[in-house]
């Protein structure tokens, strides 16, 4: 990983030149949580200029990075960020808590994410994404290899999820994706099973044989509801 981060950033800084200003590093390379083959390297470009000539000269990087299995990099200035902070509060928000400065300064630390809106986010992500895992079963073919990879796609981005919705309900943020699902199953009164199964399978620590998919992929579904129609509930009451 660490050679693959060094030679991103020589090829960045050789087709951008003084234009890029910062790259950061964020999301599960640095919460300690990353997992090869199920985990990207999520890095972010802070630039001057972000006209289509950057992103014209950008585009050998991009690409060549994107072979290597992970997305693209964002890319903003400053100011779009700042000006962006009140609609991607859950993002910056992640990222300002845990990154890692790869090149340039860390203008993070003091970077302001107003979270007069991040209720308002938690609240439709968290259904679109309830919305959006259904269509996904519905969909998708009578395999449980499907099935079980609808459920690994989506587990981080949920956990990511019952981590804001946490916050927005006046909580502290659980560390881990474990503690995550514990707590936000809890709250709820859902049952954690079937994600701790999941991030089991993720893990390495548990076989794709050892599970019952059907079963899991109820209960999965099951406490993305129960969570998703509670959080609403309570955060509309508060």
């Amino acid at each position: 990983m660490e050679a693959k981060l060094t030679e991103l950033v020589d090829r960045l800084k050789a087709a951008l030149h003084d234009n890029l200003k910062t790259v950061v590093l964020y999301g599960s390379a640095v919460t300690g949580e990353f997992r090869a083959g199920h985990s990207d390297l999520n890095v972010l470009c802070v630039v001057d200029r972000a006209d289509a000539a950057l992103l014209e000269h950008a585009h050998g990087v991009a690409d060549w990075w994107m072979r290597q299995g992970n997305l693209a990099p964002l890319i903003f200035t400053v100011d779009e960020l700042r000006h962006s902070a009140d609609v991607f509060a859950i993002e910056l928000l992640d990222m300002k808590l845990h990154h890692r400065i790869l090149y340039g300064t860390d203008f993070l630390d003091d970077f302001e994410v107003p979270l007069h809106l991040h209720r308002l986010q938690v609240e439709r992500e968290l259904r679109t994404a309830w919305l959006r895992l259904r269509q996904a079963i519905l969909a998708a073919p009578l395999s449980n290899k499907v099935h079980v990879d609808i459920m690994l796609k989506s587990v981080s981005p949920f956990c990511a999820l019952f981590r804001h919705a946490l916050l927005a309900l006046g909580h502290d943020m659980p560390a881990t994706k474990r503690e995550t699902v514990n707590a936000i199953a809890s709250l709820t009164g859902a049952n954690p099973t079937a994600f701790q199964t999941i991030l089991d399978l993720r893990e390495g620590k548990r076989k794709k044989s050892e599970i019952d998919v059907e079963v899991s992929l109820n209960a999965y579904l099951e406490l993305v509801e129960v969570v998703t129609n509670e959080v609403d509930r309570r955060l509309e009451s508060a």
